[in-house]
């Protein structure tokens, strides 16, 4: 009996062995989490029969440690969850391992050609869609005319009234016009876009009309739109909000023009008109330099597709060749009421049991789902100092065991010899 109880330990400590260099060979490996083999007493009825590796568990609610890639389309999750992906028989897999790309098909997959599963997002949209696979759109964006021109300034309280006559400005070659400078204070110029991408230059020139006006005259691509807003302000300074509290804004109604070659005269270029409001809110009319803190229009031109990355909130952006990016989805998060039940398919990878209850689907960072780390991912749990005198320790348990085999034999052969 002694010969198999001795013989049961070599064998599960060989399984043992089995599982603690699987750990420490997958020490570098990405979302690994490290198994440990669980010893069980065996019994033929009530007498001891030696031992056996009655489970192999895996520490999945340990973390690793974050280590940085570099990388815009890596991340790692900072707490509970599960990246979900779908494999090719539609079961959805359950993994650590943030390695994601886009294929040539568009939709985004990881690092094992698995489809990712994420919220969609239809642009302009920001509203979160059905769970799906994530499909990255890789053609062109349309363009986005103009419709906002936010401005805040300083327009200086130390201008003089001009005495020169203003002259509209005109960029028709056979009549060209350029305003004398010591007709206006200060000009701006401000790029928007019609309906059709194309860029204009919607320039503004600021006027001192007396103490506390400033009128504002505008030219699209040097030509004069006949239009002009009077900004007045108070005594401090301040701009007057000629319907507080509502935000002091112009309305343009502007008609994009381009020069014909062959005639060398301006001509509409077909797009739209740019129906377009400038806010003033915050501009100001103080002693000394005239200066801006805000010219920004809304509007863009067509763009090509160039890649993608992730944000810190999950959402996957796709970017432009016009320096625009849009959220076209956000990647789902897993979690289980008992994560420590997931099936194993892998070392990194996991499905559904019974056992880990049904899987709740959110985004990074709410309910129970950890936060995002970008360009990064999670490294392997394992403690390479605890696997190593874990070894030490199986392989004297492994000599202790060889010993009783040694002795039992030597009985045997001194009971033969004495018969």
């Amino acid at each position: 009996m002694s010969f198999d109880i001795a013989l049961s330990g070599i064998q599960a400590i060989n399984e043992q062995l089995g599982t603690i260099s699987n750990n420490i060979a997958n020490a570098g490996t990405y979302g690994f989490k490290s198994s440990r083999a669980n010893f069980a007493s065996q019994y033929a009825g009530t007498q001891a029969a030696g031992v056996q590796i009655g489970s192999v568990t895996q520490s999945i609610g340990l973390n690793g440690g974050v280590v940085a890639t570099g990388r815009g389309m890596d991340a790692a999750i900072n707490g509970r969850g599960f990246f979900v992906t779908k494999d090719m028989q539609g079961q959805n897999n359950y993994s650590r391992v943030g390695i994601f790309d886009a294929n040539t098909d568009g939709y985004l997959v990881d690092s094992a050609g698995r489809r990712v599963q994420g919220f969609s997002i239809t642009p302009p949209a920001t509203t979160l869609g059905p769970m799906g696979d994530v499909k990255v759109p890789t053609g062109q964006i349309a363009p986005v005319p103009t419709t906002e021109l936010d401005y805040v300034s300083n327009l200086s309280a130390d201008w003089k009234v001009p005495t020169t006559t203003f002259d509209a400005p005109s960029a028709d070659p056979a009549a060209p016009v350029t305003p004398d400078p010591q007709s206006y204070n200060m000009s701006r110029v401000s790029v928007v876009f019609d309906s059709r991408g194309n860029q204009h230059t919607l320039t503004q020139y600021f006027i001192k009309a007396d103490v506390n006006t400033v009128t504002v005259k505008f030219a699209l691509d040097g030509t004069d739109v006949a239009q002009e807003k009077a900004l007045t302000f108070d005594a401090n300074g301040q701009l007057v909000l000629t319907a507080a509290p509502a935000p002091e804004t112009h309305a343009l109604t502007l008609s994009p023009m381009m020069l014909d070659d062959a005639t060398q005269t301006i001509v509409p270029n077909g797009a739209s008109d740019i129906v377009m409001e400038i806010d003033y809110t915050g501009t100001t009319h103080a002693f000394g330099e005239a200066t801006n803190s805000t010219n920004k229009a809304n509007g863009y031109k067509a763009g090509s597709f160039i890649g993608v990355e992730l944000a810190k909130d999950g959402s996957v952006v796709a970017k432009y060749s016009n320096d625009q990016r849009q959220a076209v989805g956000k990647l789902a998060v897993a979690t289980f009421p008992d994560e420590g039940s997931l099936t194993p398919i892998s070392d990194t990878s996991w499905l559904a049991s019974n056992e880990s209850g049904t899987p709740l689907y959110g985004t990074p960072g709410t309910g129970m789902a950890g936060a995002l780390s970008v360009a990064a991912l999670e490294g392997s749990n394992v403690d390479i100092t605890s696997e190593l005198v874990g070894l030490m320790t199986s392989q004297r348990n492994y000599q202790a065991n060889s010993k009783v085999l040694q002795t039992e034999n030597a009985m045997m052969q001194a009971l033969m010899q004495a018969l």
